[in-house]
């Protein structure tokens, strides 16, 4: 019997990388700016263009230890020839937070409430190396907050998915065995081998990419469309 349905974020519950292109990435980084009141001297273009010199580093990597988020931005300013304080560098975190000007898919909410009308638990759990204090604010933003029952990041817990601390800690707060969750995601190395390693049952998100990796596993069901989550949670529960 499945009690909960844990979420992906990007790319499974809100098109994460269709959104930050070159032009939202930089409308981001002046807004970060901007915060700072001329406190930081440096022009925008460059930070994008230090972002983009980095990527692979920073968030292509498949290495399930996060990384500080406030750091890597202090380092790259550091590189660029300024020196903000701290307080500088977690207002800029905050002003060009990109999840915070980002929008959910249209079917998002109908899938949740439908859930949790059936008495399911939901939660998300994410990789993502901008802390949950920053993250808090944007889930209430996107009508998220109000509509899960928990959201666990990497940065929080130090390890990203597939390692299974991630998938522990949320079923932990859910008070849910592996057994009797459902996980969704869209890629089949974090997403489906984690939680199928952690012992829950997966569902790869179709709806946004066609992931492949040569370390994933085959997904117990796939889903095309948002809703086909509910269809597989009635087939699993006996049309309940």
């Amino acid at each position: 019997m499945i009690e909960a349905v844990l979420f992906d974020w990007g790319d499974t519950l809100m098109p994460y990388d269709a959104q930050a292109d070159d032009a939202f990435v930089l409308a981001r980084t002046q807004a970060g700016l901007a915060a700072l009141e001329g406190r930081v001297e440096v022009e925008p273009e460059a930070i994008t263009s230090w972002f983009r010199d980095h990527f692979d580093e920073l968030f292509a990597s498949e290495a399930e230890e996060d990384f500080d988020h406030l750091e890597m931005l202090a380092r790259c300013f550091r590189e660029l020839g300024a020196n903000p304080t701290d307080d500088d560098v977690r207002l800029y975190a905050q002003a060009s937070n990109w999840e915070g000007e980002m929008i959910l898919f249209p079917h998002a909410h109908a899938l949740l409430e439908s859930l949790r009308a059936r008495g399911l638990k939901t939660a998300i759990v994410s990789n993502t190396s901008v802390p949950g204090w920053l993250l808090q604010p944007v889930l209430e933003k996107q009508g998220l907050a109000s509509r899960i029952d928990a959201a666990v990041f990497s940065s929080d817990v130090g390890k990203r998915k597939p390692h299974p601390l991630i998938f522990r800690r949320a079923l932990e707060e859910l008070g849910v065995e592996a057994e009797n969750a459902l996980f969704v995601g869209d890629r089949v190395r974090q997403d489906v081998r984690g939680a199928h390693d952690a012992g829950m049952v997966t569902v790869q998100a179709l709806w946004s990419r066609a992931d492949e990796h040569p370390d994933g596993v085959e997904p117990d069901y796939e889903a095309y469309t948002m809703m086909d989550v509910l269809n597989v949670v009635l087939r699993l529960n006996g049309g309940r």
